[in-house]
């Protein structure tokens, strides 16, 4: 499994590159962009192709869902801390029918303890952040506990075995893409990998 996150502020023909990596098979894009309002959200979603909609998972306005065809939500761990205890209240205005729910985890043991199933999990970072500098990577080795664990932080096209190793069942990517002269090559080597 691969997942794309976005960058956090936006790049040069970002829309442009996200349609090309839809049009190269990309299945999941987490569109994550603290800045944004809900109209910059709509608006942005409105400039990507509305057949791609569906392979979207926003981490932000959750209520997006109701307006769009979208993959599913995302919460990002502060998010999951204060609303995951009572999933049944927060849900109750959100059209989840056949929707992904994942959530963001910095620790191992925090993943491995929730109660809540998750469709899939971010971990990071698993190596040094690409995107972020002083993210240093913590190597985890998830290969003990039975979830669906995506691995994120240091993700390039050549250290794929690692995270397989480290028991991963996919990657989450971003400065391997973003910060990348050549993000469709790159994203092309990265699906290679896992077909």
């Amino acid at each position: 499994m691969i997942v794309v996150i976005a960058p956090e502020k936006d790049v040069p023909n970002e829309i442009e590159i996200l349609n090309q990596l839809f049009e190269e098979g990309l299945a999941c894009y987490h569109f994550r962009k603290p800045d944004k309002d809900y109209k910059e959200h709509s608006d942005y979603l409105n400039l990507i192709d509305a057949k791609y909609h569906n392979r979207i998972v926003v981490h932000y306005h959750h209520a997006l869902i109701n307006d769009y065809n979208l993959k599913g939500i995302h919460f990002q761990e502060q998010e999951r801390i204060a609303h995951i205890d009572n999933p049944g209240q927060y849900f109750k205005g959100l059209n989840m029918f056949g929707k992904t729910i994942s959530s963001s985890f910095h620790e191992p043991q925090d993943l491995e303890d929730c109660y809540f199933e998750f469709d899939y999990h971010l971990l990071s970072p698993v190596f040094a952040s690409i995107s972020k500098t002083d993210y240093a990577g913590r190597g985890f080795d998830v290969n003990a506990i039975d979830k669906t664990i995506i691995g994120m932080g240091g993700v390039t096209a050549d250290n794929l075995d690692a995270f397989k190793t480290l028991g991963f069942k996919g990657v989450g990517v971003l400065g391997g893409i973003w910060n990348s002269d050549t993000p469709i090559a790159v994203f092309k080597k990265i699906k290679a990998h896992f077909q």
